[in-house]
């Protein structure tokens, strides 16, 4: 199964929510379609003689049994009371409320008394998040350096630890050595797991004893890497934002520890968030680019909500490159983020493909 099927059967609730109530705005304010209605006036003309020969169809004037669809479909006329109903619908769906004004606002523009159907409001809709997501959407790059150092950050409960073994897994399968760092010292089941994750990608995991230094482990860490000649280094981190000050501080001493053997680490520091805190999701990065220099975003755990819109308010909000999306427990379930197949998933578009 493709990525985007599956991200399309797992954002089923974000698309039930969105194109669910896109087609009940339609159908609520939906008028008769003229090519639905009977001419006044005019009889249905008359079937032919037996022997004469049938009477040669219309041209088609749109493709095939696609076209008789469209034109059959219930359509709207798109005014303000239709720009509200699909702004508030947006809102609901957590894309925030600047965001959805501004794309009901791109949709609007030379659209205003055009009548539409469900579909041709769902594919505007994806075009317009798509062209949002299109400026933040990159692939987390290897530049070179060995060992390259990422810098994982994230509250706990926010998929940090496995989003860090699946990266580890999948960088191992593309040839590169890998060592992950347990920064986290202070919880013994993220140190845990990540072992293993480690023993399943064949990556090794830098640990120290719980309640250990993790700027201490940090440092080590990184000098076994060089040491072992590792392309990448990830290095986790604690995630305890109910102490911030503390955290702060345990991350600004980890960077200052890491740039006194190399004075350009880390090289990435990605910000690992869960979809289903919603709005949350927009304090969280407010947070820690405070707390740490953010070069990144990965959103996991898309499949466990409805929410799916939070993600087109960060890109809208913030402009910070959204490396890949998680949407399941698999290693082939964190994918780079595709603005186009993200837009159409949460939307509910069927396409699975496009030419336009």
């Amino acid at each position: 199964m493709s990525f985007f099927r599956k991200l399309r059967e797992r954002l089923g609730r974000s698309a039930a929510r969105i194109g669910g109530g896109v087609d009940s705005i339609v159908a609520e304010g939906a008028e008769e379609s003229p090519a639905e209605a009977e001419p006044e006036g005019e009889e249905s003309p008359p079937a032919p003689a037996t022997g004469d020969a049938a009477p040669s169809p219309p041209p088609a004037t749109t493709s095939g049994l696609l076209g008789r669809l469209t034109a059959r479909a219930p359509r709207r006329t798109l005014d303000e009371e239709m720009l509200e109903e699909l702004e508030d619908l947006l809102i609901t769906s957590d894309m925030g409320v600047e965001t959805a004004a501004r794309v009901v606002a791109n949709i609007a523009e030379g659209r205003m008394g055009r009548r539409f159907t469900a579909a041709e409001i769902r594919r505007l809709l994806a075009d317009e998040i798509a062209a949002i997501m299109e400026n933040v959407a990159r692939p987390l790059k290897l530049l070179g350096k060995k060992p390259q150092v990422i810098l994982v950050v994230g509250v706990n409960g926010s998929g940090k630890t496995t989003t860090i073994g699946k990266l580890a897994a999948q960088l191992r399968a593309a040839g590169k050595s890998v060592m992950i760092a347990a920064g986290d010292t202070f919880r013994a089941a993220a140190v845990e797991q990540l072992r293993i994750w480690g023993e399943r990608a064949g990556v090794p995991v830098f640990a120290a004893a719980e309640g250990s230094d993790p700027a201490a482990l940090a440092h080590d860490a990184l000098m076994r890497a060089r040491a072992e000649g590792a392309d990448v280094l990830l290095i986790d981190t604690a995630g305890r934002l109910q102490n911030r000050a503390d955290l702060m501080a345990e991350l600004e001493k980890i960077v200052r520890v890491l740039r006194k053997i190399d004075p350009e680490a880390p090289h990435d520091t990605l910000l690992v968030l869960d979809a289903t805190t919603g709005q949350n999701a927009l304090s969280q990065v407010e947070i820690f680019r405070k707390i740490a220099d953010v070069s990144g975003l990965v959103m996991t755990k898309l499949d466990g909500t409805a929410r799916g819109g939070v993600l087109v308010a960060l890109a809208d909000r913030f402009g910070l490159p959204i490396h890949a999306i998680g949407v399941g427990e698999g290693i082939e379930d964190l994918q780079p983020f595709d603005p186009r197949e993200f837009a159409d998933a949460l939307v509910g578009n069927e396409n699975e493909t496009r030419t336009d």
